[in-house]
């Protein structure tokens, strides 16, 4: 359950009411399929507490989106890696229904959190998602060496396209840090999981403190579990 509630239907004023009715119309077409859970548009509810700051993030979103230079199945990749390294577990339940809408079977979707290991995706789809985990790190790694590697594989105009639907990827920090969760889209099937630290938020600031050697390791250990919950599913 989501930490504050948002603005239900019966409580929403005409032009919000309008956003609602458009954004299930999306989300049905995106994934063919209904939320098994709540309305699932839950972010779009508490984004409805601010009006006029939903109605420019959905612009925004809107200008991003039509832009059509970049493969969709790309989009589509990085997407759901930026979603996955937040920890949104909204968006990598919607996001892995919509890649599957898409054409992914589940043996991409579950091989995500290692694509470097796998044969499943395209030497251009693995410096996508080099570059989406450069881009989405804090503080940002895109490195000289990395960003030479990627202009081999796509324009400028592409880059462009990809770092500016990265940025709104990251807008998705506003569901985890309200903890909206799954709207069930992904339920019953494949669902890539939410790259989470095993802390609990109270330890954050302790384990900050301290040196990180083994950050890479306990990252890789944390996948590792994750997808062995996957395959005893």
């Amino acid at each position: 359950m989501a930490r504050i509630q948002g603005v239900p239907q019966d409580q929403a004023g005409p032009m919000v009411k309008l956003v609602y009715i458009f954004m299930r119309r999306g989300m049905k077409k995106m994934t063919g399929r209904e939320a098994a859970h709540g309305t699932g548009i839950e972010p779009v509810e508490v984004w409805a507490l601010q009006p006029k700051m939903m109605s420019g993030m959905g612009k925004f979103q809107q200008a991003v989106r039509k832009a059509d230079g970049v493969d969709e199945r790309i989009k589509n990749l990085v997407e759901l890696k930026g979603a996955q390294m937040i920890g949104c577990e909204f968006c990598v339940d919607l996001g892995s229904q919509i890649c599957r809408n898409s054409g992914f079977s589940d043996d991409e979707l579950l091989a995500l959190p290692r694509y470097r290991e796998s044969d499943l995706f395209s030497e251009s789809e693995k410096l996508a998602l080099d570059y989406t985990v450069a881009v989405m790190r804090t503080p940002v790694e895109v490195t000289d060496e990395l960003f030479a590697r990627v202009k081999e594989h796509f324009s400028d105009e592409q880059l462009v396209e990809i770092t500016a639907l990265l940025t709104v990827v990251n807008l998705d920090r506003f569901n985890a840090a309200f903890r909206i969760g799954s709207a069930g889209f992904s339920e019953g099937m494949v669902c890539v999981p939410p790259d989470r630290p095993a802390q609990e938020p109270a330890r954050v600031a302790e384990v900050e403190t301290q040196p990180l050697p083994g950050s890479s390791a306990r990252r890789s250990s944390m996948v590792s579990a994750s997808l062995e919950s996957l395959s005893g599913r």
